[in-house]
């Protein structure tokens, strides 16, 4: 009997959930506003309560899922019977409604790790914090409760079984990637809180800087850690092999990755040299703000994509709106209190600021590019002008020369100087870190391939020169003051270390595969050999297997190489039972210079199938880059300095009112 009040209790959560952000944003912004110590101290409960709330309506709705109940519409949209436990358990975020609680679950976590880690922060900075993350809350929620109710029921008519989750999305990276995605997507609301709150409060310097710094790099890593799971899921699920394809959807996650790496950047320079304040304040509400867009576009249904929710446009109106108000009140804000702050510390353009701030426009640049090619073929087709398609050769045409571009100014700021770097000790440090990353880019392709190629030589060229810097630096740091010495550098410069090395094997990872993967789609029955990039592909045998829900044809391939047996590989091709979609389940054989890549294809005549037979060198060379920054992220929000000290916050909030 229990089980069948599961879903009129999560509602009945969601509601008190609603009504505690209600609180939390009405009563630590007014109390800030008139210095009510009472009313500020509200928003740490409520921001636990509201939390509390939402696991107890994730709960109820896992539980359901767990339990079969049909009678709810979303379990009975996005689950079967005959799906596996675990599979269950993920569907709850599966669908539309279900993403969105858990959009919310997560944003409630984020308010709890801001009310639990920063106790010592001045009580009215933190009441505005906590009280604008209950303003975005308040939106969320009621988003969820009006619109997108994962609890309604289908009564009195409930279907005895349910219509099954998206094969696609039947694959353990379901687990992870949604959940980490979004914890990076919704993140960027601390950063947009503390930026808020700087404006509120008048307090646009370092101080607030530092405190919003490592919340805004864990958000970041965390969208890089997403961002990183889904191109490896499209990799192996989708069974064409790539790992990047310019999807809209992958766009949308792409822009606020951009803005806040910028982010991240400009409050380095905030705290440590005063300037950029108003430009920092911007990217916050930049990045947050395409956060934002990218679930409308997601959830909108103005997207065709594997990734998108496609749903009643309406919902896509509420998000638009929550949108307009948010951009639309942030840029008033900042448009009235921007003005009056200082510029900050001066610096030439010869100076780590300077190239800081070129790094900063060119990343904008290019998430404008993203930007333009994901909405005019919106925009146009709203209008009524015609459909157009814009695909990788834009984004390539463009991305490539501004990625050169950054990566220039990347290997030059790290050894530049804070304020002036005078042109002998610039070239000094990076001038024969030049010369080493020129030979050795234009050895490399000779060495690798027997011919030389100008894309390969540009790319190594350009993940060089963002390393032997480092790598120079590292050593005159080493010689300088030993081992000890590089012990008490802060974890936040290991970090930065680390997170341009993982942009450069990424770099090098895209630039060898893009130039060196071989592939070919061919036609094979079993006891046919078929030879690709240097491994001979023998299809052994074919044979039929069913799994819990779907029914599949397995491949028995064996790779030899230079006569020596390496490995065999089980493709197979799924027909699910319930939905009749079939699916490709990739097969792979890697390490850590090349991957296999056998995908199984539709039957032909007699007993051939065709299959795509694939060769990629360094591919994983792209996701182990990827994981460096992520791993510098963390790294970084670790760093001794943002674990606030009543005595520093103090002396700091004093400096700031003087």
């Amino acid at each position: 009997m229990f089980l069948e009040w599961l879903p009129e209790l999560g509602y009945f959560a969601l509601i008190l959930a609603f009504v505690a952000s209600c609180v939390q944003a009405l009563f630590p912004l007014l109390g800030a506003w008139w210095r009510k110590p009472l009313w500020m101290a509200v928003a740490q409960p409520m921001a636990l309560v509201q939390f509390v709330m939402v696991a107890v309506a994730y709960v109820m709705l896992s539980l359901s899922f767990a339990n079969d109940l049909f009678s709810v519409g979303y379990v009975a949209e996005n689950s079967n019977s005959l799906l596996p436990w675990y599979y269950k358990l993920c569907a709850v975020w599966g669908g539309h409604e279900g993403s969105m609680l858990l959009w919310s679950l997560l944003l409630a976590g984020w308010g709890v790790a801001v009310t639990l880690c920063s106790k010592r922060l001045p009580r009215d900075f933190l009441a505005r914090v906590l009280g604008v993350m209950g303003l975005i809350a308040v939106g969320f929620l009621s988003f969820v409760i009006i619109t997108s109710n994962p609890f309604a029921r289908l009564l009195p008519n409930s279907p005895e079984n349910g219509v099954d989750l998206n094969p696609l999305l039947q694959d353990p990276g379901l687990i992870v990637h949604p959940p980490i995605l979004y914890m990076g997507y919704v993140g960027f609301s601390v950063a947009f809180a503390f930026a808020i709150a700087a404006l509120l409060g008048g307090r646009l310097d370092a101080v607030w800087s530092r405190w919003a710094r490592p919340w805004t790099v864990v958000a970041w890593a965390f969208l890089s850690w997403g961002i990183a799971l889904g191109s490896w899921w499209a990799y192996y699920e989708l069974g064409w092999g790539g790992w990047w394809f310019w999807d809209p959807v992958e766009n949308a996650s792409l822009m606020p990755w951009l803005a806040g790496t910028a982010l991240i950047h400009s409050l380095a320079v905030t705290e440590k040299r005063g300037a950029f304040k108003s430009w920092t304040v911007l990217l916050a509400i930049t990045a947050f703000s395409l956060s934002l867009m990218g679930t409308f576009l997601v959830r909108s249904g103005v997207l065709s994509s594997v990734h998108a929710f496609a749903n009643d446009p309406s919902r896509g109106n509420y998000i638009l709106v929550l949108l307009g108000i948010t951009v639309g009140l942030s840029l008033l804000l900042y448009a009235l209190r921007a003005p009056r702050v200082s510029s900050g510390g001066a610096f030439s353009w010869m100076s780590r600021e300077a190239m800081l701030l070129i790094n900063n426009i060119v990343l904008l640049v290019m998430l404008l590019t993203v930007l333009i090619g994901t909405l005019y073929p919106l925009l146009l087709n709203a209008l009524d002008l015609g459909q157009i398609s814009v695909g990788p050769p834009y984004f390539n045409m463009i991305f490539v020369p501004l990625s050169a571009l950054l990566a220039i100014f990347m290997g030059v700021g790290p050894v530049s100087q804070w304020k002036n770097t005078p042109f002998k000790v610039l070239l000094k440090r990076s001038g024969w870190g030049a010369l080493a990353a020129l030979i050795i880019a234009i050895a490399a392709p000779l060495v690798y391939d027997g011919e030389w190629s100008l894309g390969v030589t540009i790319g190594l060229l350009m993940a060089l020169w963002i390393t032997l810097p480092l790598l120079r630096d590292f050593i005159h740091q080493l010689q300088r003051a030993g081992l000890a010495g590089l012990r008490k550098l802060p974890r936040s410069h290991y970090a930065m270390v680390i997170g341009h090395l993982g942009l450069a094997v990424t770099i090098v990872g895209i630039v060898l595969v893009s130039h060196y993967s071989v592939e070919k789609n061919v036609r094979m029955a079993p006891g046919t050999s078929v030879e690709v990039g240097g491994y001979q592909f023998t299809l052994e045998s074919l044979a039929d297997l069913k799994g819990p829900n779907y029914a599949a044809t397995r491949g028995t391939v064996s790779v030899t190489h230079h006569q020596r047996r390496l490995r065999t590989m089980y493709p197979e091709k799924r027909l699910y039972v319930v939905t009749r979609q079939p699916l490709t389940e990739t097969a792979l054989s890697f390490n850590p210079f090349r991957d296999l890549y056998v995908a199984l294809g539709e039957p032909l005549d007699g007993e051939a199938w065709a299959l795509r037979i694939q060769v990629k060198p360094f591919v994983r060379w792209i996701w182990a880059g990827a994981l460096m920054m992520v791993v510098s992220g963390l790294l970084a929000a670790s760093d001794k300095r943002y674990r606030h000290k009543r005595r520093r916050v103090g002396r700091a909030a004093k400096e700031t009112q003087a």
